[in-house]
């Protein structure tokens, strides 16, 4: 999910995203503990209070912009938050600014306004396509797709009876799209409480999607990526991404190979997150990811006609990693390679977004599969990140046009350019320590 869980379990702190994506490898300090491997405290921009994971970087980027005498006031006390209750995926950070934010010099100038005017006209204008859509532009377009995929899934299934190979590659296919379009698109929408506006609602699609469908705890999966990745976004130490980094991998086995391994990696990380929480959450999560594996299992068997257990085994597996690549390929794309930023010296938060997010062009089947959020409206989706799929489609022309008339970055790039970035780039982006960025200005 651009960001909602990784497939990486290394024992660095982290931030998944990718998902699909700040990801859930990153887990959180237990509840009231200390993590000694962060500097003192931050608060989160929404509020919770949340310490940095962060490892101290120095350098640059060549060609970067600089930024200089900036400071951050003074840093709250904080504990981790333990993560047992699923109501916190409805306090994410929205289009609001952070106190700890700072301006990069020259910027508000530039702009001829000061940035919390200019975040505060822009919510005023997605506001008003927000009051002025239906329910079925803000909810009901995205849970018809959503549906859609469950009706599919007796096809898929019943597809995978044939001996003959097109038919059960059809239903491969069909059971790799709707499994993908289920654990992230439905897992993200649900973290982000976007499916519905009532709360209770919305815990119920969270623990439906995210542990049912994609066996990862609920918990972890809001905090690290509704509180960190969203609320810190290339910000060094926090939501820097950097637990989709796998260093000691080169480039064509991490590109290409190991994202094969993402549905067998997935539950063993959520298992490792889950001292992270209560007990009672810990046996809800373990049995609805139980549930979720056996129902798949039993279908391969009993409506699919697989003989062995194995061969439904590797089905599930085949399935499963079917989108896995572009899902890893999508979460790095669109925030490494992007100026990432130390936790006392980030810009406000309308230039961290624009600065810090990429949108990818419109495809079809990512578009379904992930939805519009996490490929050609990131950008649009982390300013305004309650908002659904098709809200944030709605909503691009607006935020695309106001941020260049604001002379501010709109960053837009194609999926190949992205690919062929990285392979070059590798040990620069996904193996090297980023380096903090610093602006004078947007440049």
């Amino acid at each position: 999910m651009a960001h909602l869980h990784s497939p990486s379990s290394r024992s660095s702190p982290a931030p998944p995203r990718s998902g699909p994506q700040r990801s859930a490898a990153g887990a959180a300090p237990a509840p009231g503990s200390r993590d000694p491997r962060l500097p003192k405290e931050m608060p989160l921009e929404d509020g919770d209070p949340v310490r940095p994971r962060g490892q101290k970087v120095n350098g640059e980027v060549s060609g970067v912009p600089r930024l200089r005498g900036m400071g951050d006031p003074s840093l709250r006390g904080a504990t981790a938050p333990g993560g047992s209750r699923t109501d916190t995926m409805a306090e994410e950070p929205g289009p609001a600014l952070g106190d700890g934010d700072v301006t990069p010099r020259g910027a508000s100038q530039r702009a001829g306004q000061p940035e919390e005017a200019l975040m505060s006209e822009l919510s005023e204008l997605v506001q008003k396509v927000v009051k002025s859509s239906s329910w079925w532009e803000r909810h009901g377009v995205d849970i018809s797709i959503l549906a859609c995929s469950f009706l599919l899934l007796p096809a898929g299934f019943l597809c995978l009876r044939s001996a003959q190979t097109v038919p059960f590659l059809a239903g491969v296919l069909i059971l790799g799209v709707v499994h993908h379009t289920l654990t992230v698109k439905g897992s993200h929408l649900a973290s982000h409480n976007a499916l519905t506006e009532s709360k209770s609602w919305g815990k119920v699609w969270a623990i439906f999607f995210i542990e049912l469908c994609s066996a990862f705890t609920v918990e972890q999966a809001t905090y690290n990526h509704v509180k960190i990745h969203h609320g810190y976004t290339n910000v060094i130490g926090l939501g820097d991404s950097s637990t989709w980094k796998i260093p000691f991998l080169n480039r064509y086995v991490y590109m290409f190979i190991a994202p094969l391994a993402v549905p067998i990696l997935t539950p063993l990380v959520a298992l490792g997150l889950l001292r992270n929480v209560e007990w009672k959450a810990a046996l809800r999560t373990l049995c609805c990811m139980f549930l979720g594996f056996y129902c798949h299992y039993w279908l391969l068997l009993h409506v699919s006609g697989f003989q062995s257990p194995w061969s439904a085994l590797l089905c599930m597996l085949l399935t499963r990693s079917l989108l896995a690549h572009p899902y890893i390929h999508v979460n790095i794309f669109q925030h490494i390679g992007l100026p990432m930023f130390a936790s006392d010296r980030k810009p406000k938060r309308i230039h961290l977004m624009s600065l810090g997010v990429l949108n990818l062009p419109h495809n079809a089947l990512l578009d379904w599969s992930f939805g519009h959020s996490l490929i050609s409206c990131h950008v649009e989706h982390h300013l305004f990140p309650s908002l659904s799929d098709n809200m944030c489609l709605k909503i691009k022309p607006v935020v695309s046009q106001y941020l260049k008339q604001k002379k501010l970055p709109y960053n837009e790039d194609t999926y190949s350019s992205r690919l062929w970035l990285f392979l070059q780039k590798y040990e620069e982006l996904m193996v090297h320590a980023p380096p903090i960025t610093e602006l004078v200005g947007i440049q």
